[in-house]
């Protein structure tokens, strides 16, 4: 067989033909193997379900059970609520936007409001106008006039003997008592927590001073982010200063100390307790167990004595960790545009460190130490001991919002215990079919492949039988 010089000279133009015939074979096969999943590789996860706002507004027990789940425990308290404080996943609640008085829990809001705008190693000398106006009966923890006071020693006083005083010294370091209740109010509208009218900032009763199991929830998740306020409601023993000595206190929370007939709950991180002749006992109590850090709201359970408020909680907690774990929301925690955002995101946010601060989840436009929305300076005569740390937002707090869109949901009002909710949304593409999730091949592709092919093997036949003899 002899080949040609023109041949030869053919052969290139020949191989330059066939890569252009062959470049759209592989041009469509890169492009389907790209497009398809690849072995091991998951699939994105779909959007979660969103919960109707409005379900926590109605009458009764609210909660989602999947089948044979034990249902959360029957309570007296007149409200109560159970939530993951990392996701803020409301997992069960009764009432929870039933206005009730908060008494002392409502010093969780004043924590949140003050803290970040005084700086805790300043010292203050007590006047007498301070501790005037508190009112009869209230819990004290012993501040004296011309008693000079760091403001650390306050705020212990605060969170561990409840003490009215301190609140009365901290709220006047702040700018006075109105504006402090101003303050609160503005915070608790920055959380989403709508149902708390504030009257007397340190829970005091009086007319209109009202909150809800809900918005006290949203108060201890949101105080569990801040470092000073988780460092603060832990505490179960500390010294608190007189006039050239000390002397001791302990926290009045006992699921914290296990004290006065009440054992101490495994796992606890504190938050607030407290008591009036008109609000009861009511409590915001926080515990973390398996990486999963749980707070749970009682408000005024109507048997069982002073300790049915820390027992009912107890048994919260447990229903929580236990069979609540496997609840579908009924709500969440998480301002409402947060929420939003939450519920159509994939995954689930996971529990902050307690004692740690995160900008994620926060109120929109807060920063850990940041102080909340209108609120106003210190008085001048308190600049020494009023620094603080963080800046302010300006602008008065907006009306509440609309709640959400009425929701799909067949769950009546009352008890529904173990009811299912909505399913969640699953977005198919048409004529899609199987379980892969993603659109069905393009019956263009095989066509074009087996087409270059065809034409690429008669091309080289072709040249083939010009250039043998």
């Amino acid at each position: 067989m002899i080949v040609s010089s023109s041949a030869r000279l053919a052969s290139g133009p020949v191989a330059l033909l066939l890569l252009v015939l062959l470049l759209p074979l592989l041009v469509l096969s890169s492009a389907v193997s790209s497009a398809a999943p690849r072995p091991g590789e998951p699939m994105p996860p779909r959007p979660g379900a969103r919960v109707d706002p409005a379900l926590l507004h109605r009458s009764g027990t609210q909660v989602r059970l999947p089948p044979g789940a034990a249902p959360p425990p029957a309570l007296s308290a007149r409200s109560w609520l159970v939530a993951d404080a990392g996701s803020g996943d409301v997992l069960a609640a009764r009432d929870a936007h039933k206005r009730l008085p908060p008494a002392s829990t409502l010093k969780a809001l004043f924590a949140l409001t003050v803290l970040p705008r005084l700086s805790q190693t300043a010292r203050h000398t007590v006047s007498e106008r301070e501790l005037t106006g508190i009112g009869e009966g209230s819990s004290l923890v012993g501040v004296k006039e011309d008693v000079t006071y760091q403001v650390a020693d306050l705020w212990r006083g605060v969170f561990l003997h409840s003490g009215n005083d301190a609140v009365h010294v901290l709220a006047g370091l702040n700018g006075g008592w109105e504006a402090t209740a101003r303050q609160m109010e503005a915070t608790a509208r920055t959380l989403g927590a709508f149902d708390t009218e504030v009257v007397s900032p340190d829970g005091y009763d009086a007319p209109g001073q009202v909150s809800s199991a809900y918005d006290l929830a949203v108060f201890g998740r949101e105080g569990l982010r801040d470092p000073d306020f988780a460092r603060y409601c832990a505490l179960p023993y500390a010294t608190f200063p007189a006039d050239g000595w000390s002397y001791g206190i302990r926290n009045t929370n006992r699921l914290l100390t296990g004290e006065d007939g009440v054992a101490r709950y495994p796992g606890v991180l504190g938050v607030k307790n407290g008591y009036t002749s008109r609000a009861g006992h009511t409590l915001i109590a926080a515990a973390r167990r398996g990486g999963r850090t749980l707070v749970v709201t009682v408000m005024n359970p109507r048997s069982g004595g002073g300790s049915a408020v820390y027992e009912e909680a107890r048994a919260l907690l447990d229903w929580g960790f236990g069979p609540g774990a496997k609840a579908r929301p009924v709500g969440s925690l998480l301002p409402p545009a947060a929420a939003m955002q939450v519920s159509s995101a994939a995954g689930t946010p996971t529990a902050p460190e307690p004692g740690r601060a995160a900008v994620a989840g926060r109120a929109p436009g807060r920063t850990p130490g940041a102080a909340p929305a209108s609120a106003s300076a210190p008085a001048p005569g308190a600049a020494s001991a009023s620094a603080p740390r963080g800046t302010s937002a300006a602008g008065p707090a907006a009306p509440p919002p609309a709640r959400g869109t009425p929701a799909r949901s067949t769950a009546p009002s009352g008890d529904v215990s173990g009811a299912p909710g909505p399913a969640a949304a699953r977005p198919a593409a048409a004529g899609a079919a199987g379980t892969g999730g993603g659109p069905p091949p393009d019956p263009l592709v095989p066509v074009l492949l087996v087409g270059s092919a065809c034409v690429a093997a008669a091309t080289l036949w072709t040249a083939r039988r010009r250039t043998v003899r």
